[in-house]
């Protein structure tokens, strides 16, 4: 005979917080403001390394293509975020002192020095005055290009939502990846192939794999990565991912099929942000993203 299966006496427990509140606030930034601001830092970013990179080997045109992106980018992330705050003078209150150990304080000191060297490169690139200066700043702005592209994935899993506390690991990878595709995207769509195109896949490559993880890795956490507004978004995010990928491979034999794919590329990373985004909004509205991890690291411990 087969071992008779024993039926649960109750129902499963639904997590409530006291007056039907969710347990944690929801991130008060607003929209689109945050999530523009956190992918035209990327793109600036990633195509002011691009251009320093460019103009170190003898790449001109692709280095004056990264240095207007990357002011006009990081200008507009400014822009974003200021609008967000409601008051310009706010954004200048976080730079009156430095505080290592807040993502915050360090992201607002690399935005600020990386914004004006970006702006001083493209407007030497532009008007051909002060071309010495104009250059190291560019390469000022190269630099700081990879924390640009990443500090704000920092600033998201330093918060308490919890499907962006938990991607602390991820995160980073995932806009890094995103970040280049979308400098990537911004060339491809000017004309250029050769290392864009390489730039593009290692950027597509990267951006796939932490979409994977963060859908599957993260145990409860991820859900709010594969359902609702955020999963949608996150599934165009990764479609345009690989049609960018694919059509940057004929680039350098159909101008159309460049634009394309840097079209694909760029609509790509607003996809991404504004996933993330929404996946991390979710994870605040239903208690069980707090309370089930919380229980699981009790029972763990206990365990060991």
């Amino acid at each position: 005979m087969s071992p008779r299966r024993e039926r649960a006496m109750v129902e499963p427990a639904e997590f409530r917080s006291y007056y039907g509140k969710p347990i944690l606030k929801e991130p008060a930034w607003k929209q689109p403001d945050v999530p523009l601001y956190l992918f035209l830092g990327g793109a600036a970013g990633a195509s002011a390394t691009m251009a320093a990179l460019a103009d170190v080997t003898g790449r001109p045109r692709l280095a004056r293509i990264g240095r207007l992106v990357a002011s006009g980018g990081s200008v507009a992330s400014v822009g974003a975020l200021i609008h967000d705050l409601g008051r310009p003078e706010r954004f200048l209150h976080m730079l009156r002192v430095l505080k290592p150990t807040s993502p915050l304080s360090v992201g607002s000191w690399i935005l600020s020095p990386f914004s004006g060297l970006a702006a001083v490169a493209a407007a030497s690139e532009v008007t051909g005055k002060l071309p010495v200066i104009g250059r190291l700043a560019g390469v000022g702005a190269g630099v700081l290009g990879p924390a640009m592209c990443t500090y704000t994935a920092v600033l998201l899993a330093d918060t308490a939502t919890p499907s962006w506390h938990e991607a602390h690991g991820t995160l980073p990878v995932l806009f890094a990846g995103s970040a280049l595709t979308s400098g990537a995207g911004a060339a491809l769509l000017a004309g250029e192939t050769g290392p864009v195109v390489r730039a593009g896949l290692a950027g597509a490559a990267a951006e796939l794999v932490a979409e994977h993880h963060l859908e599957t890795g993260l145990g409860l956490a991820s859900e709010p990565y594969r359902t609702g507004r955020a999963g949608k978004l996150l599934k165009a995010a990764k479609a345009l991912t690989a049609a960018g990928a694919g059509l940057s491979l004929v680039a350098g034999r159909s101008r159309v099929a460049g634009a394309l794919a840097g079209a694909a590329y760029l609509a790509s990373g607003l996809c991404t942000r504004f996933g993330v985004y929404a996946a991390g909004v979710a994870s605040t509205k239903d208690p069980k993203y707090v309370v089930v991890p919380q229980r699981e690291r009790v029972s763990q411990r206990a365990g060991r």
